[in-house]
């Protein structure tokens, strides 16, 4: 092991970057971990559950947040962005950009608090299906466990009661932004992915029917978490989903959006499927497909899902959902393309499974990499010293985006010890 090597720069804080800032970490090498958002955990924290054991998120996130927690090899910086890189593999400079919280982190904050403010902002972590206050808590699982406030939404009455309502210097009005220089010796992309943006899909019923969601909106529903306390509903009324339809491919495998496959729809449409039954026994859940793409241990997942009689599966390709404005249901025309019969059924919610796009499509990154037509990260990175790993390459699950992490942790650790 190299002892004097510089730090090993760990971009994105998701599964992955975690992932990869531990595996170095816990051999003795330090890392500095820039994640944007106010926590780590990225978009699998947003999920109600993983395929195909189908147990919650926050068991293996819970696992890795102590390990960083407890390692002080690691360096955690969130609400950060690194603006730029200069130098060569061994000797980086990085300029990274942090945020203010305007929560100092000093005193313990806590919903009693929040509750006084009458100032909210829209609630991302559940895509914006609901509020929060301006001062929150990202989720119940956030880490670090530290509150943030949103400046911009903060009334003024709320800012001149602020005092009167949190511990004398819990918050910060006037805290303002860093920028920091680290010196590092390798850089690790894990900068995640982005689901494909649904407004484009207006012929699928986005944006025009209220009761058409995305895969990703799904999980929120079904998350205890998530603005419904985990009760599947409909959007227009609150009415629980009787019938639900998926739609596969929606975007994908398609010149006009996004020509290829991202590998991990399906798993999440019949893992989707199952929480619909889970939750009402009764419920009707019918899956829409081109192909079911369940690659190797993941067919048996598949084959329980067939043998439940309240599931159905249908092979054609959705052309449109339209709305009756009676009932608020939706109505799809479909082709089945193995009966070669014009289907027009119907479903009181439609789960769009949108794709995967790499966050390097419309976030640039302030270094050259080779990116292909699609925005993915191509091979290692064209630039010594630099790797990536996870949905930055390619659309994955997590299983594989954190076997990737693990290599890209051992690159540069060799990275290192070639210096």
């Amino acid at each position: 092991m190299n002892v004097n090597a510089r730090p090993i720069l760990v971009v994105g804080g998701g599964i992955a970057g975690m992932t990869a800032a531990v595996e170095a970490a816990e051999v003795g090498y330090r890392v500095i971990l820039v994640e944007k958002e106010a926590c780590l955990g990225g978009r699998v924290m947003r999920m109600h559950r993983y395929f195909p054991k189908m147990c919650p998120p926050t068991c293996g996130f819970e696992v890795n947040a102590r390990r960083i927690r407890q390692n002080p090899r690691i360096t955690v910086h969130t609400l950060a962005t690194v603006d730029g890189l200069s130098g060569i593999a061994g000797k980086f400079t990085a300029a990274i950009t942090k945020r203010p919280r305007y929560v100092t982190g000093e005193h313990s904050l806590d919903e009693s608090m929040t509750e006084r403010l009458t100032s909210e902002r829209v609630n991302t972590f559940n895509y914006g299906m609901d509020n929060t206050k301006a001062l929150y808590l990202p989720h119940d699982m956030a880490y670090p466990p530290v509150y943030v406030l949103d400046r911009e939404a903060l009334s003024p009455a709320d800012a001149e009661a602020l005092p009167g309502i949190v511990p004398d210097g819990a918050v910060d009005l006037d805290m303002a932004e860093e920028r920091i220089e680290v010196e590092v010796g390798a850089v690790i992309v894990a900068t995640g992915w982005e689901p494909y943006e649904a407004t484009n899909l207006e012929h699928l019923g986005f944006g025009r029917c209220p009761n058409v969601i995305t895969n990703v909106v799904m999980e929120r529903l079904a998350s205890r978490g998530g603005p419904t306390g985990g009760d599947i509903t409909r959007p227009s009324d609150g009415k629980k989903a009787e019938n639900v339809a998926f739609v596969q491919c929606a975007g994908s495998r398609d010149e006009d959006h996004l020509p290829y496959c991202s590998a991990v729809c399906c798993m999440a449409s019949l893992k989707q499927a199952r929480y619909v039954r889970e939750k009402n026994e009764d419920a009707r859940a019918s899956v829409y497909y081109i192909d079911i793409r369940t690659v190797g241990r993941h067919e048996k997942f598949y084959y329980e899902l067939l043998e439940d009689e309240r599931v159905s599966f249908v092979k054609g390709k959705v052309a449109r959902v339209d709305e009756d404005p009676g009932s608020g249901d939706l109505v799809l025309d479909v082709e089945d393309t193995e009966s070669r019969q014009k289907l027009r059924p119907t479903a009181d919610l439609v789960v769009l499974a949108t794709g995967m796009v790499p966050s390097t499509a419309h976030v640039g990154m302030p270094f050259e990499l080779e990116v292909d037509e699609y925005g993915f990260i191509d091979g290692a990175t064209s630039v010594d010293g630099i790797y990536a790993a996870g949905c930055v390459k390619h659309p994955c699950d997590v299983a594989r985006a954190t076997k990737e992490s693990t290599a890209a942790a051992l690159q540069a650790i060799q990275c290192l010890n070639r210096g």
